[in-house]
């Protein structure tokens, strides 16, 4: 294996739109959402570790979240976890792991990857990224996978790439946020634009110059504790500084400004796992197009649900259509799958 690729496997989320299986305590990424026997940063590591060496694997969390991680990962040492003492968007902990791989190897190119995504043809995904790295080891460039679109989905961000870039990688026009449906529909029509899978990869230089260049504030801070940085003091620096960054997302504060931005479209089956509806689509269906995790179920006059229980619970149901069911722990939700964006804010108001 290369040496210089490394990975930064970003697990610090709550996934809330998953409750009640998705907790501020247990998030969704240490969970086996699809019912496969791995967890979903179980799969994404396991995923990485076909190219990337598994030391050079770096896992960006929450710090209450350490103990978990390396529960499902035995095989990742405690330095390889960093722990984010605030939550401050992607921007902070994606600058602060690329000076850590700087120091360690000013010749990495790196991908950032969310830990709670699902791939389905996981050779296309390894044959996509060598690609990228190829490319990032010889150009100043920040890349980024597009999924091509297979239908006018509004709970992504789009990628909108130069239509006369005839390459295999295109340059990339702008980032596009989360559109209304015909917007949607629009955006298909006009063949260039890919769904934005949020999995980017550059070589450390290029991406320590971007901050450089668009974050000079928040790359002084972080580049005070250079020195520190993989010793015995990098927690101190961390736990006193960190909290000082801006709390920005990496698009903002870096991809929507530069200029050398790439995409390579490609057509491996991915979803975000966002949603409980978008579990259901991946996951196997009944006659009915119902599909089932962990429960025993008896269905009469019911199709399109999803059910979620402990292992074997029995559930029975009639005459439910397109719904969510998950029973967990003390907690039953039953909820219509046309509302499923509303779960975040009943999880917040009950928090509140």
């Amino acid at each position: 294996m290369n040496k210089n690729y490394y990975a930064i496997l970003m697990a610090g989320g709550v996934g809330s739109r998953f409750w009640p299986v998705s907790t501020t305590e247990f998030p969704k990424q240490f969970h086996d959402m699809l019912g496969s026997g791995d967890t979903l940063i179980q799969k994404t590591f396991s995923r990485l570790s076909k190219l990337i060496p598994i030391e050079n694997i770096l896992i960006l969390t929450n710090e209450k979240y350490n103990n978990l991680v390396l529960e499902q990962l035995p095989m990742v040492k405690q330095e390889q976890v960093l722990l984010e003492p605030a939550m401050r968007n992607t921007a902070p902990c994606i600058l602060y792991a690329s000076l850590k791989i700087k120091k360690q190897n000013p010749d990495a190119v790196m991908v950032v990857a969310p830990s709670d995504h699902w791939i389905e043809d996981e050779d296309l995904f390894t044959e996509n990224l060598k690609q990228c790295f190829d490319f990032c080891s010889n150009e100043d460039s920040l890349m980024t996978l597009g999924i091509k679109p297979t239908f006018p989905n509004t709970g992504f961000g789009y990628i909108e790439y130069n239509k006369s870039d005839n390459n295999p990688i295109k340059t990339v026009n702008q980032f596009r946020e989360k559109p209304d449906y015909e917007t949607a529909k629009s955006f298909l029509a006009s063949g260039n634009f890919l769904w934005n899978g949020g999995i980017f990869i550059w070589s450390v230089k290029s991406i320590i110059e971007a901050f450089e260049k668009f974050q000079p504030e928040m790359t002084g801070l972080f580049l005070k504790g250079f020195e520190d940085y993989n010793t015995h003091s990098e927690a101190a620096f961390i736990n006193e500084n960190y909290a000082n960054a801006e709390n920005v997302s990496i698009d903002y504060a870096v991809l929507e400004k530069a200029k050398n931005v790439y995409v390579l479209p490609t057509t491996f089956d991915w979803n975000d796992l966002g949603t409980w509806g978008s579990l259901h689509e991946k996951l196997d269906k009944d006659e009915n197009n119902n599909a089932v995790v962990n429960a025993k179920v008896v269905l009469k006059n019911s199709s399109s649900n999803i059910i979620s229980t402990s292992k074997d619970k029995l559930v029975i149901i009639d005459g439910l259509e397109d719904f969510i069911i998950v029973d967990k722990d003390n907690v039953l939700l039953i909820y219509p799958k046309s509302k499923e964006q509303e779960i975040k804010g009943i999880v917040k108001q009950l928090i509140d």
